[in-house]
């Protein structure tokens, strides 16, 4: 992820609202929400939240997917991964052990979890 794109998606997710819908709609995946769903849970009015959606669109943080009559919004996770990882690509300098505090907290929720032999 390029300077520009980082910024555009920080920009987009500097907004209360737009930051819940995002963590919904990543929630969601990988089925998504449509858009009416996203209004409700969040007690926003359907035209402030398809405002709201817009921008997280154009940043490419979520994208719609037309299902008959509905939008449904889903969460685009590679872009959250890139996002993620130029946030942090040079966070240690070189000193690995200094981000095994945030390799520890992502991992329980990025793993599926091990199977068990009996």
């Amino acid at each position: 992820m390029d300077q520009e794109k980082a910024i555009l998606a920080l920009a987009a997710l500097a907004q209360p609202t737009r930051l819940q819908a995002f963590n919904l709609l990543v929630q969601h995946e990988p089925e998504g929400l449509p858009a009416g769903d996203v209004a409700k849970l969040l007690a926003v009015p359907q035209n402030t939240m398809s405002s709201h959606l817009s921008v997280l669109a154009r940043a490419g943080l979520i994208r719609a997917e037309r299902r008959s009559r509905l939008i449904v919004y889903r969460s685009d996770i590679a872009v959250l991964r890139d996002l993620t990882l130029y946030l942090i690509k040079d966070c240690c300098g070189g000193r690995a052990e200094l981000c095994e505090p945030l390799v520890a907290e992502l991992t329980p929720c990025c793993c599926p979890p091990q199977k068990v032999s009996l």
